[in-house]
Order: structure tokens, then sequence, then C-alpha cells
């Protein structure tokens, strides 16, 4: 069967790629994984499609190891499929999409005059990325004349000294710069490691002060499930119905949202709310965030613990279950959101759509693969909920109780040859991984426990003690707390023995 090229396209699809192939490169992306593919190179293919964006891509990856993905791009035309399934609105939804924007695609280690020769174009005006939490970091790098950086904040050095030099320091020609990477203040962090970079390489302040005046560094939240290149059978199906095969296909979800801490007007330069996109230009990332963290994140932290306390494998199994699925929708919508100072209204909208997320049949999202780090989880995303009732002088709220208790007897192990070993409520074996001195300190209060035949109440009070898990003394500061965890794990191992 034919791969994926432009002779392949329909019609319509053969005149976007045409126009998109006689457009002027106004954008570089740094990262050609399914990500960026499935959030922003979808968007800007949907401006295209509309008649509201006339440039395209020049897209590079990020590190060496890349290079495999940009050739099969190259080969392609440019050229990939999206499919777009799951829930939406209740109903289930399948769209498929030939992705059309990547004017040039190329390997900058190996092509680094062509990566450095981008600089030069005056019609660049953004930069994408994404290249994982690790790729936006500062490391320190030789400067050698001719050599490729290989970092992506020092690429992006070279590029914007490049810049500055062939256009003698335009204020004009300065760059928006938004990466996706899932780090706080992510835009603030790109310009600090380039800062840093310029420093180490001998940049004149002249070139610095531009680099800070007259170049955007944009704070951005970003959030889509992109579940990449779907399993072997859907795939050969799809390729059957649409004649040709795509090793570059990728899947993801309805559910897209991007938060930009940037005024309103940078419509003008990427016209994504008016092609109908969830992209939100904001004074502050906080609230977005904040809810995020709250919600969809607290709705996992919550339901996970219990979920393999129960010998539940999967996000979707969770909601599904017939006492914990409604245990998650009652505390995010009666405990969670009520303790947030964010309208009720766009919360419960919000609460509604993480629901539909969870339920998606087309996303296979583990609980052993949520319940790593827990501990850590829980005092972000659950823990300042819990305390938001217990400064305000109110009772324990039950649904977050019981996602507290899950997570204590969850984390009832001892340590073996394995790691950190405990059992859910049926018996079967399980494996925490988290900080072993945590783990540690945790199993030590469970086997003494165990050994002095200890009250439960009495187990939860030094388990909910211990300073160096919470970072505080919860028995201490909130001696109601202690009565409830261990009211529901009491209540839980009674439900096991019947």
């Amino acid at each position: 069967m034919t791969t994926l090229n432009h002779q392949q396209l329909n019609e319509e699809q053969a005149v976007l790629y045409d126009e998109m192939k006689q457009a002027k490169i106004t954008v570089l992306q740094i990262g050609e994984g399914n990500f960026l593919r499935g959030f922003f190179d979808w968007m800007l293919h949907e401006c295209r499609k509309q008649g509201l964006y006339e440039g395209s891509i020049a897209v590079t990856q990020p590190r060496p190891g890349g290079k495999p993905k940009i050739d099969a791009l190259a080969g392609q035309d440019g050229l990939y499929t999206l499919v777009i399934r799951g829930l939406e609105n209740g109903e289930s939804v399948e769209r498929t999409e030939v992705i059309s924007v990547f004017g040039s695609v190329f390997d900058p280690y190996s092509e680094w005059e062509s990566y450095l020769a981008l600089a030069e174009n005056a019609d660049l005006r953004v930069v994408v990325s994404n290249t994982t939490e690790a790729g936006l970091v500062y490391r320190p790098e030789e400067l050698v004349e001719g050599q490729p950086i290989q970092s992506f904040p020092g690429k992006l050095t070279q590029l914007l000294y490049r810049r500055f030099t062939h256009f003698n320091g335009d204020p004009e020609r300065g760059l928006i710069c938004l990466p996706c990477e899932l780090l706080e203040r992510n835009g603030d962090e790109l310009r600090s490691c380039i800062l840093r970079y310029s420093e180490d390489w001998g940049y004149s302040e002249a070139f610095k002060d531009w680099v800070v005046k007259h170049n955007r560094f944009l704070n951005s939240l970003v959030d889509r499930i992109v579940t990449g290149y779907p399993d072997d059978a859907q795939a050969e199906a799809w390729f059957g119905e649409w004649g040709y095969s795509d090793p570059m296909l990728t899947t993801a979800e309805p559910y897209h949202l991007w938060a930009i801490e940037a005024e309103p007007e940078l419509e003008e330069v990427l016209p994504l709310r008016k092609a109908g996109l969830n992209v939100h230009w904001v004074k502050d990332l906080k609230p977005f965030q904040l809810r995020k963290v709250r919600i969809l994140n607290g709705a996992h932290t919550l339901m996970t613990p219990l979920g393999l306390l129960y010998d539940i494998e999967q996000v979707r199994e969770a909601m599904e279950h017939s006492v914990l699925g409604p245990l998650v929708r009652n505390t995010v919508e009666s405990e969670i959101i009520p303790s947030l100072s964010i309208a009720e209204a766009e919360l419960k909208a919000y609460a509604g759509d993480v629901y539909e997320r969870f339920l998606n049949p087309f996303i296979r999202h583990r609980l052993t693969d949520i319940a790593m780090n827990s501990l850590s989880k829980f005092k972000v995303r659950l823990l300042p909920s819990l305390l938001h009732y217990a400064e305000g002088g109110k009772a324990v709220p039950s649904g977050l109780a019981a996602g507290f208790a899950g997570l204590l007897r969850y984390y009832k192990v001892s340590k073996t040859e394995a790691g950190f070993e405990g059992r859910s409520l049926s018996g079967v074996s399980y494996t925490v991984r988290d900080d072993a001195s945590l783990l540690a300190s945790i199993a030590e209060v469970w086997a003494e426990a165990l050994e002095q035949h200890w009250p439960q109440e009495k187990t939860t009070m030094r388990l909910l003690g211990l300073t160096n898990v919470w970072g505080r003394d919860l028995a201490a500061e909130w001696p109601d707390l202690t009565a409830a965890l261990s009211a529901k794990i009491i209540e839980m191992e009674r439900y096991a023995n019947e």
C-alpha cells in the first residue's frame, strides 16, 4: 500500500496543500512529536482551512534522536493523518483530517546552516516548542563555530543572535515564543535559559537587551490527550478505508485547551479564537492552572488509590464503577469546587468536560501510572481543598476523607526485595512507587501498628503526624481528621471481609 504523500490527496486536500506550499514560513516549530502534531499543528490547519491564516511552519526536532520522525515526515511531503475520537457532549465522535501545515521539514543537526538561515527570514513571527520538561532546561554547552547546539534553549539562543545580527537589532524583528512544555511559567524559564547562554557565550548587552525588550516569551498552559499511533489492527483498518498507509498517523481526544498569558491583540498574529478553538488570551494563568490541578488532577489522585484497592485498572473503569464513579463526581462538585474562589458555573462546566474525558473509550489511562508519587501529588492536588475546610472550622468533608483514607490504606506497605509492597482489599499484591525515605517512614508506622495491635485511630494519628510526609502535623492541627479517616479505613476493611 502506498504511503501518504501529496498524490493521495483529494481535490479539497490538494488545494489546501498547494496553498500551504506556496505560503511563507511564519512559524518555527521545535518538536516533531505527537503532542504538537495533535495540538498546535491541528489548530493552525483549522485556521488555514477557514482562510484565517496564510503562513506555514518549518519543523525541526529538538534532539538528534528525533531524526527518524523528521525523515518520515519529509518523506510524506510533511503530511500526516490525525484522527480525533472520543466523547463530545455525550456523543461518540470520530473525525479524520490530513494535516498540511509543514512548508519545511528538516534535521537541524545535519542542516545547521538551514536552521540558522531561518533567522534571516523577515516573515518569521512565532516559535512554538514542545521538548518535554527535560528539554526546557539550561545545560552548559560550548559554542563552536559551525557546530550545532544540542539543547533546545541553546539552539533558540543561536537563532535569535543570528536574527539580531542580520537585522541590526531591529525592534520589529523580535519573535513570539510559545513554549508548550508542561512547566509552570514556561515562557519565563525559556527566557532565563536564553539569557544564561548569552552570558556564557559572551554576547553583547545590546543583544540581551533586545532579547528582553523586543521578543515575547509567553507563559502558557496546554491541555489535550494526544494518544499517538493506534493499535495495529485499528491502523490497518483505517489504512484499508483510506487507501494509503501513514506511519505518522496520530490520534487525539476531542477536548483541547490552550491558555496563553498575553493580550488578546495577539489574535492578529495567531487567529486561534476566530477559528473557534478553545484558546484563551489571559492576564493570569493561575485560575486555569488551579482548576486543572484541583479538579482534573485532583480527581485522578482521589480515584487512584481507592481504585487500585478495589482492583480497578483504568480511569474509565473507575468512573463507570457504581460506587467510585459517583464518589468522584460528588466530591468534585460538593467539596472541591466550593473550596475554590472561581465562578461556580465555570468550574462545573469544566468538571463536566473532565468526566467526559475520563470516560473516553479510546483512552486507556492506567491507575498504576497515575499512582506514582501519590504522596507529593496529594499534597498539591487534594490537601489544599481539605485544609480549606479545616481553616474554616468546618466538618471533615466525606468524599475528600474517603480519598485520603484510600491513600493511607494504599500505602500500607512493607519493604521487600521487589520494593515497597502492599495488598489490595482482595489480597492482590502491588508495588508502590514513591520516594523511598517517605515510604520507609510510612511502612514503619504500619509495621509497629501490626506488632503492637494498635487500634486504627492510633495508627491513623501516627500516620497523619509524619511531618516529613505532609510538611505539617495534620493529626495535631485537625484532630477530627484522624477520626474521620479511621472510620473510612475500618469501613473499607469491613467491606473487604464481608
